[in-house]
């Protein structure tokens, strides 16, 4: 979806009179959002503009039923931390959380509102649920990943560019899954001869003097762990990582898309669909208690033949014939 139709869309509840509103007899329910990205960040528009297409197609429209309330957190903890409670002070009926900071937000908020999430790789760990099958409190939704599938982007790294023997894993240490994502890919690193190691970054800075110091030494390679922080200086990891002809394997497609080298994961506009779903169901009356929390079925690999050019690297035709995508 375009961003003008997103706009079109959002903004069509100004566009219903009221007594067209009451002629349709139907309560209206509020639905509040809580994202990680900027409120101009084009992904974080798509995610948003999937989710109520998903909603719409299930018979809930902006200014007829529903009314929706967003708040843009940019990365920023605090930031989550006053959102959160500025929609929970809404009394809205549920709340669509995206990305691990935001449930924990939400949930140091409220244990009674309804919350379904999106991008969060480890909701049991992080006690968001007490079981995947059986979430158990208010919370449910979708994960990205499981840890293991980070040590398919060693793997990746390797084949796409062989003759790397380090890999620098960025992750941002103050999130646990950063913390399992390693752990699977330092277990992946010696059957691959590789030396995994980590770059914890808070900031851009910080991610600016880690990569340069890294790229020092030669045969390195650049593994970026999802991550809120991640998504929000990818135009920055990307810039330093042609600069310093890194190959980078990141996490997901729009990295790529960006100009990054090759991403392996799940597409994370597409899970808001199903999110949809699961907020008709909660508003119809199931309980997230029981929505059972769900993983990905398929992963997307994703290759840009331009980033690739310009590092020297040729793609083996084995990676090209299991691409989802080629960007060229």
């Amino acid at each position: 979806m375009k961003r003008r139709d997103f706009i079109s869309l959002l903004g069509g509840a100004a566009a219903w009179p009221l007594a067209a509103r009451a002629q349709q007899g139907e309560r209206m329910r509020r639905i509040g959002a809580l994202m990680a990205q900027t409120a101009n960040d084009p992904e974080g528009q798509a995610r948003i503009a999937a989710f109520l297409q998903g909603l719409q197609e299930l018979g809930w429209s902006v200014g007829r039923n529903m009314r929706i309330d967003i708040r843009w957190s940019a990365g920023n903890a605090a930031d989550a931390q006053k959102y959160a409670a500025e929609l929970v002070a809404l009394a809205p009926d549920l709340i669509l959380a995206s990305t691990t900071p935001s449930v924990e937000a939400l949930l140091r908020t409220t244990r009674t509102v309804p919350i379904v999430f999106t991008v969060v790789s480890d909701p049991v760990a992080a006690g968001f649920v007490d079981s995947l099958a059986r979430p158990g409190g208010n919370a449910t939704g979708f994960i990205t990943f499981e840890y293991g599938l980070a040590a398919k982007w060693l793997e990746l790294l390797k084949e796409i560019a062989p003759g790397t023997s380090r890999a620098a894993i960025l992750r941002d240490p103050t999130m646990t899954a950063g913390i399992g994502q390693f752990a699977a890919i330092q277990t992946a690193a010696p059957s691959l001869g590789i030396e995994a190691v980590p770059m914890n970054v808070r900031d851009a800075d910080e991610i600016e003097r880690a990569v340069s110091a890294f790229a020092r030494a030669g045969n390195g390679g650049l593994i970026v762990t999802g991550s809120p922080l991640a998504q929000l200086h990818r135009d920055l990891i990307i810039a330093v990582a042609a600069r310093y002809r890194l190959p980078a394997v990141y996490s997901n497609r729009f990295l790529v898309a960006d100009g990054g080298l090759m991403a392996y994961g799940a597409d994370l506009v597409g899970q808001h669909r199903p999110a949809a779903r699961y907020v008709d169901r909660i508003l119809r009356g199931e309980k997230p208690s029981e929505l059972p929390v769900q993983a990905p079925t398929k992963y997307e690999l994703v290759i840009n033949l331009k980033t690739a050019k310009a590092l020297g690297l040729d793609v083996p035709p084995t990676l090209l014939v299991r691409a989802d995508e080629v960007i060229e």
